[in-house]
């Protein structure tokens, strides 16, 4: 039996909150245009993993809740229609560029986890998104990480 994986995503408020998400329930993680990224959710992510839904672009950054893979990696359709911000014109049916994957929104946590907090804990020195230059959407998070998190919100 394959083991669980652990994962961050980030999404900016004012695109698409947690707040957003729990309304939803369920959503298409469509418009990642990162190759790293896209190879993550593609390649990696499988039904039940969990993820942090990490707030970005915003003040504070920071964790604000959970959720879990629905479905694995399809074809993202946004890449095809025009009038999409991520549409891409070098993508065919053919040969498509960008994945997403369906997710399932799971809690909000009560407690806000801070970027600035995050940094503040030495078990977390080695997380990703606390490296230099860690701008990935999505990103591989480890269990012992994802259950030192879940402590910090319980």
């Amino acid at each position: 039996m394959k083991s669980k994986n652990y994962w961050l995503m980030k999404s900016e408020p004012s695109t698409y909150s947690i707040e957003h998400f729990k309304k939803e329930k369920t959503c298409v993680w469509d418009g990642v245009r990162n190759y790293q990224a896209r190879n993550i959710m593609r390649d990696k992510m499988q039904k039940g993993d969990l993820f942090f839904f990490y707030h970005s672009n915003t003040k504070p950054p920071g964790i604000a809740g959970l959720g879990v893979v629905k479905t694995p990696a399809a074809v993202d359709p946004t890449q095809f229609i025009k009038a999409s911000d991520y549409y891409d014109p070098k993508s065919t049916k053919e040969n498509p560029r960008w994945h997403c994957a369906e997710v399932q929104y799971k809690k909000t946590f009560k407690t806000y986890v801070s970027l600035d907090e995050l940094r503040q804990h030495k078990k977390l020195e080695g997380m990703k998104l606390l490296q230099k230059g860690a701008r990935l959407s999505v990103q591989p998070v480890t269990e012992e990480e994802f259950e030192y998190i879940l402590g910090l919100v319980s």
